[in-house]
């Protein structure tokens, strides 16, 4: 059975191994951070780059403004659809009811009091 006492020398050579790994390592490294030096220092000063930051900026913000809206009208048909079916008894189909109440917000549970009214549900 073959076994690392049994080979002479494999202790120095897996250290021998191990040292060359880490050389080769520490090359690849600085090459790396070399080149991501020189990339990042092309850029700098650029105006183009400014520009895109800051459209990048007004687009995040306007998204997030948005959402936020969008947000709070789910919450608020959630919070309606519940009134509705828990407090007010409306017999609503579950999934269907639920699922527009939380896409449209109010305006999809007014719609689904509309359709009930009229008995298309």
């Amino acid at each position: 059975m073959l076994s690392v006492e049994n080979l002479p020398g494999a202790e120095e050579l897996g250290k021998e191994l191990a040292k060359q790994a880490a050389e080769q390592a520490t090359t690849l490294g600085q090459e790396a951070g070399s080149k991501a030096l020189g990339f990042f220092s092309n850029m700098a000063g650029d105006p183009k780059i400014l520009a895109l930051g800051i459209g990048l900026i007004i687009v995040t913000l306007i998204v997030v403004y948005f959402i936020k809206k969008i947000i709070i009208n789910s919450v608020l048909g959630l919070i309606a659809w519940a009134v509705l079916k828990y407090y007010f008894q409306v017999e609503l189909p579950f999934i269907p009811s639920l699922a527009v109440s939380t896409i449209f917000g109010l305006a999809g549970v007014g719609t689904l009091l509309i359709l009930k009214f009229f008995g298309v549900i």
